[in-house]
């Protein structure tokens, strides 16, 4: 059962029914004969129904089934509906209504110049989107091309040429680093804003299951038309986008922002919301330089392992495995304490049915991430393995972790040369501390060379990797097989740096006027929480400016 086949999501329903389940293969209209008997009324008081919530129960492999929230409203109206409620008192039975709007007064305050959004990933994407809905009017700039573009310089010039463009690449350009990840959309994050973000990529050309299942995503092959289209909207609501436009520099004075240079062009500027993204590296330098407080914080080492998919869905489905009415199988695993005094090894952005990709930002590093299309049908599975380190791990100074994670990926690339190709190592020969032979097969695009992946890595992370691979075996057999592929380094989960911001006005500690959003100013972590923390600051200035006239 899909959204598109449920009444609209928003219909004001009155009765929540949770946790009703279909075993696989069962049929999807098996459902409302469930929710009818739950409710101990006869399915035809039905009048609608929509399914609010989709997720798959593997606990027990000889038992697999769907799980769905439904919310289900009687002819007999919100009287019927409060009675049934009330004399079932079940905690999967409750009364619900719609959640509020999320309705924002608009500031009186003259705003001096247009607002200026850097960066066009999620952040800055729904921030732009959200000033542009309400007559701001933003520039949003973005030092990489749009989608059609940035698509022939990583397909054609870099994939096929081997020719890296700084400007144009898996990071840079329309989209940020989400356009070509897995579009997860999934978030512990608790915001009623989350709602309405996952509408604006359904208006956008999203399907519509995304607005139920538990862990939605878009698919690496839908997100760049979704985002053309969103900057399409910007544009027709007075905003103005630019690619090929970096942010060059800063002129603060008495504590303010007053204007910024961009490609070389000086522009007046007192709001500039900065949605960078995590690997724009020269640019959180030029922001040092200019007086912006920065501060170390927590960042991710590691690298990318890479199974058959044949193998994942065997560990998470068991006898159930090959069932066509089941997707891909995911998983999220930690292993306690494999790195030793700096605690945990997790799995990071599993790409079920995906590809392994290059995540470099300038020539001569190598570094790694993952991706799926919508069908997630590709044969291989991939996911990051990785620790926390400590900013005093590495030394306090806000610029050294970004320089700490340049190093390994400087290192990785004199290892496999000007083919870009990804180091790689059999797990069973990582752990024997061996060198690899015979065929490689990988899904990164640029292929693959046998390396020793200990010549990457610092001692204190391959040992913890080393680790948590043992104890990932112990618990699914194969995990750390000759068929598991490890490939590195795994460097961009998140950004080292935070830049401080004033927790009322949301503004740079030091330069009003200058608005830290996303995940390379070290508030978010994936497209969901970057675009509501875009939301948010976009909000804070719609509270205190006037719209541009």
């Amino acid at each position: 059962m899909t959204a598109r086949n449920s009444c609209p999501y928003n219909t004001r329903v009155a009765i929540l029914v949770r946790n009703l389940t279909l075993a696989v293969g069962e049929p999807a209209d098996m459902l409302l004969e469930r929710a009818a008997r739950r409710l101990k009324v006869r399915r035809d008081e039905i009048d609608r129904h929509a399914v609010v919530r989709r997720a798959i129960d593997a606990r027990d492999k000889s038992a697999i089934s769907f799980v769905y929230n439904v919310e289900i409203s009687l002819h007999g109206g919100a009287k019927s509906e409060r009675r049934v409620v009330t004399r079932l008192h079940r905690q999967d039975v409750v009364e619900t209504t719609d959640p509020p709007a999320l309705a924002v007064e608009i500031g009186t305050e003259p705003m001096p110049h247009r607002p200026v959004v850097v960066g066009l990933g999620p952040a800055g994407m729904f921030a732009a989107l959200w000033l542009a809905r309400h007559g701001y009017r933003p520039l949003v700039i973005d030092r990489g091309q749009g989608v059609k573009t940035r698509h022939r310089d990583i397909m054609q010039r870099f994939y096929r040429e081997h020719d890296f463009d700084a400007e144009s690449n898996l990071l840079f350009g329309e989209g940020g680093a989400g356009a070509y990840s897995d579009g997860k959309l999934y978030t512990r994050v608790n915001d009623p804003r989350m709602k309405a973000i996952l509408e604006v990529f359904v208006a956008h050309g999203g399907k519509p299951d995304i607005l139920i299942d538990a862990r939605p995503h878009l698919g690496s092959d839908w997100i760049p038309t979704i985002c053309k289209r969103i900057r399409e909207t910007i544009i027709s609501l007075g905003g103005d986008v630019r690619f090929g436009a970096r942010l060059d520099a800063l002129d603060i004075a008495d504590g303010a922002l007053k204007s910024v240079t961009i490609s070389g062009d000086h522009v007046p500027c007192s709001t500039l919301l900065l949605g960078i993204g995590h690997s724009a590296r020269d640019t959180l330098r030029m922001l040092s330089a200019s007086g912006v407080s920065l501060v170390a914080k927590p960042f991710q080492l590691g690298v990318r392992v890479e199974h058959p998919q044949r193998l994942v869905d065997r560990w998470q489905y068991g006898p159930s495995c090959g069932n066509a009415a089941l997707p891909p199988a995911e998983y999220h695993l930690v292993a306690k304490r494999a790195a030793a005094t700096l605690g945990d090894v997790y799995s990071f952005c599993m790409c079920p049915g995906g590809v392994i990709l290059p995540t470099n930002e300038s020539p001569g590093l190598i570094a790694t991430n993952g991706a799926s299309r919508s069908s997630r049908s590709a044969q291989f599975a991939n996911a990051g393995l990785v620790l926390t380190i400590p900013p005093e791990h590495v030394g306090n100074d806000p610029l050294r972790g970004m320089t700490f994670l340049e190093e390994i990926e400087r290192r990785a690339f004199s290892l496999t040369g000007e083919t870009y190709e990804v180091p790689a190592q059999r797990a069973t020969d990582f752990l024997a501390d061996r060198t690899s032979d015979g065929r490689l097969e990988t899904s990164y695009p640029l292929g693959g060379r046998w390396t020793r992946i200990r010549e990457v890595l610092p001692d204190f992370a391959a040992d913890g990797i080393a680790r948590a691979l043992h104890d990932l075996d112990r618990r699914l057999p194969g995990f750390a097989g000759a068929e598991c592929l490890v490939t590195g380094p795994e460097t961009r989960a998140s950004a080292p740096v935070r830049i401080p911001r004033d927790d009322r006005t949301r503004e740079s500690i030091s330069a009003r006027g200058l608005f830290p959003i996303g995940e390379g100013a070290g508030y978010a972590g994936g497209i969901m929480s970057a675009a509501a923390d875009g939301i948010v600051t976009a909000e804070t200035i719609i509270r205190r400016y006037a719209p541009i006239r």
